[in-house]
């Protein structure tokens, strides 16, 4: 599993720091990986209200609005043939 390339802007472009800022990647194999707030504790118990659940090894990931309207924009052209 290798990192191919982020999707939305770069950090330096959102955060007060060049290295440590949420993020959003598609993998090699076609996956997602997220950098984000890990939020399980506080949303856990929500999940059933929403019929969610999560396996012991997943985590609820928080991302702020502005990373993941960027990263849409940039999912939506994988769809347009790249």
């Amino acid at each position: 599993m290798k990192i191919l390339r982020r999707h939305g802007s770069a950090p330096r472009e959102r955060c007060n720091t060049n290295v440590t800022c949420p993020d959003i990647f598609e993998l090699t194999d076609g996956r997602f990986a997220v950098v984000g707030l890990d939020a399980t504790v506080e949303l856990d118990g929500q999940l059933a209200e929403v019929q969610a659940g999560r396996a012991a090894e997943e985590r609820i990931v928080v991302l702020p609005r502005e990373v993941m309207l960027a990263a849409l924009r940039d999912v939506k052209q994988l769809n347009a043939g790249d």
